[in-house]
């Protein structure tokens, strides 16, 4: 009966939902920005899968389901662009110009560590796309060669420090500018970022989810020289 509950696309459904949804309650509970709901709900499952040693392949089975929905999401941002599209207008070449510098940036910036550090080429595929979105991410890891694992760790992990320090970064660096702010956070750690940027202001929150776009198109192009 258990082995027949495990194996079923119903139970890794049923376990994300209910991972997620308490990571939600969590978050409202505390307020606190660590206690992220795709955080929390990463920890949860691996947790339960660790404890209770149910082997990865049957959370997959309900948990691939999920995974197949990343890119039809992954679709739906070119509607934050349309929504956003009088922002955009107005400040067309600075997004331009801040999205293909801090895609740039991050790439180059990974790369160079991943050299300095000198690990494999797998490992250095797998961590250049990680200030895009999940689906783009594991896309662009790939094809280079990386492993979608490592890779979503990597974008869950970006995500997180920017919704953390976003607002001391840019106090810190003095940066005042709600446009600017709004393209730096989420051109460095995509949707996670973007919910404090939302947190911060309108139109950091507007500006931000333009640059989740438009940073994954440079990214992608990018990433083909690399």
């Amino acid at each position: 009966m258990i082995e027949a509950m495990l194996t079923s696309p119903f139970f890794g459904l049923a376990l994300s939902i209910a991972a997620w949804c308490g990571g939600v309650w969590l978050q409202k509970k505390t307020k606190w920005v660590l206690c992220n709901p795709l955080l929390i709900a990463s920890l949860v499952i691996i947790a339960i899968l660790a404890v209770f040693r149910i082997p990865l392949a049957d959370y997959n089975q309900g948990g691939d389901i999920i995974k197949l929905m990343l890119g039809p999401v992954t679709a739906v941002l070119a509607l934050n662009i349309y929504d956003e599209r009088k922002v955009l207008k107005e400040y067309f070449f600075p997004v331009l110009a801040g999205c293909l510098v801090g895609s740039a940036a991050s790439l180059a910036s990974v790369l160079l560590l991943c050299r300095v550090f000198n690990l494999d080429e797998m490992l250095t595929a797998s961590l250049l796309p990680k200030s895009v979105t999940t689906a783009i991410a594991v896309g662009i890891a790939e094809s280079q060669g990386g492993t979608a694992g490592i890779a979503a760790a990597a974008v869950v992990l970006a995500g997180v420090v920017g919704a953390v320090f976003a607002p001391l970064f840019a106090k810190w660096f003095r940066v005042t500018d709600p446009v600017a702010q709004g393209l730096a956070t989420g051109a460095c750690s995509h949707a996670l970022g973007t919910t404090k940027a939302m947190e911060m202001g309108e139109l950091q929150g507007a500006m931000s989810s333009i640059a989740i776009c438009v940073c994954g198109i440079f990214t992608s192009i990018i990433a083909m020289f690399f």
